[in-house]
């Protein structure tokens, strides 16, 4: 049976589980570590090169302190991630905010944070003046459209909501100069997932011929680019993992024959991963409760799609440990499932496992990017702990589980006596 590495053992795991109620997930520093200093080491031939871990992949200070201990930015999207940001510390070039449909309010919080706005529609430039001031550095989101094809998550670009067109990028950096923006940078994100290397060359490729495009027709200095996440990891034991070093050297090639040859002032780079960075190092541990035969075998969980919904809202796949039976043979087909009021709240289908009987603790891998953040209340349902394995074995609790009190919170009971008296 094919197979994944883990940071633990059952006997480990089990007194784990012994301390904090499954179902939880738990990150490992140490990977999370391992990956970011490789990823950094990958571009260090370029002066400036910074990496903003998207939050939303996992928002949670813990694991943004790490990565700031180990030279990331942080990549915002919302008002409570850039609160994040600042509870942090975190000010100034150490931020990018990327959104879309933006509120005024978070346009408000970013300039107060310092951060750097990346505008995703040309209207946003007089409504960001509107309500927060013109910064004196902006940067704009391009949409290659049919220069660039997309991937099954976010699409074809022509179809996406994100970003400016290709005409529309000269004119917002001309509007913007002309409100007062002095510094400026170029972004797009096209893919998500994607483990091709080669995907990530071709998209330097195109944001690098805008910027001198953008140089030759209006004047304009491009400081930075960031060449957005996207970057995909193996899920399945039969994947391989984005070579960086190879997906580094294919744009450095495009950066030395496009900006170098061209005479252009030096560029920073930038990334915005959030998945690569933390989803391998991330797994959600949950128990057997029933298994259930009647057409087919179904192994039930005490966690739900409401813990980790990515098998439920795309069909994307999630490989499974049971833990202690790593050696033996994979002679039943289950349905992995939680406990919601839904069908598709499956975590696989048909999934050759070994036998599985009540009690057993699964490890659904690949859970560190987009799990936890992406969890619900439906049901009632209420969001498990993180937990932290630190680089010397102890284990911290990041975030503890929800409660009653906390679904309830938000509800006036006391109104509730008097309501339709």
């Amino acid at each position: 049976m094919a197979s994944k590495e883990l940071p633990f053992t059952r006997e480990e795991l089990e007194k784990i589980a012994a301390s904090y109620n499954t179902p939880f997930h738990l990150y490992d520093e140490k990977g999370i570590r391992s990956f970011a200093r490789a990823f950094k080491e990958a571009f260090s031939w370029n002066e400036g090169f910074v990496e903003y871990y998207a939050i939303k992949a996992a928002p949670n200070p813990y694991l943004m302190k790490i990565l700031r201990q180990e030279g990331f930015g942080i990549d915002c999207s919302s008002l409570a991630e850039l609160e994040l940001a600042g509870r942090l510390g975190m000010r100034g070039d150490e931020i990018m905010f990327t959104s879309n449909d933006t509120p005024a309010n978070e346009f408000v919080k970013a300039r107060e944070l310092g951060a750097i706005i990346n505008l995703d529609d040309i209207s946003h430039i007089g409504y960001l003046e509107k309500h927060a001031g013109i910064p004196e550095t902006l940067c704009f989101r391009y949409n290659p459209g049919s220069l660039k094809e997309g991937n099954l998550i976010i699409g074809h670009p022509e179809e996406a909501k994100f970003g400016l067109t290709r005409d529309q990028m000269f004119e917002a950096y001309r509007i913007a100069r002309e409100k007062g923006a002095v510094r400026f940078g170029i972004h797009t994100m096209v893919a998500s997932n994607e483990l091709d290397p080669d995907y990530f060359v071709e998209t330097a490729e195109i944001l690098f011929r805008m910027i001198h495009e953008i140089s030759q027709k209006l004047g304009i200095r491009i400081e930075f680019a960031n060449l957005g996440g996207g970057i995909g990891i193996p899920y399945h034991p039969a994947q391989q993992p984005v070579d960086l070093g190879r997906m580094s050297r294919g744009i450095r090639k495009a950066y030395d024959e496009i900006i170098v040859a061209n005479h252009l002032e030096p560029l920073r780079l930038n990334f915005e991963s959030g998945r690569a960075v933390t989803g391998p190092f991330g797994y959600l541990i949950s128990r057997v409760i029933h298994v259930k035969d009647t057409y087919k075998k179904f192994a039930g969980l005490d966690a739900s799609m409401a813990n980790l919904m990515r098998p439920a809202l795309y069909g994307a796949y999630h490989h499974i440990t049971v833990m202690g039976k790593e050696e033996e043979k994979p002679l039943c087909r289950y349905d992995i499932t939680g406990s919601l009021c839904e069908n598709n709240d499956k975590f696989a289908i048909d999934r050759l496992l070994p036998v599985i009987t009540p009690g057993d603790l699964l490890v659904i891998h690949d859970a560190g990017a987009h799990g936890h953040a992406m969890g619900f209340n439906y049901n009632g349902k209420l969001k498990s702990a993180e937990l932290l394995l630190r680089e010397n074995g102890e284990v911290v609790m990041i975030r503890r589980a929800e409660t009653l009190d906390d679904y309830f919170s938000t509800i006036d009971f006391e109104g509730l006596e008097t309501f339709y008296v």
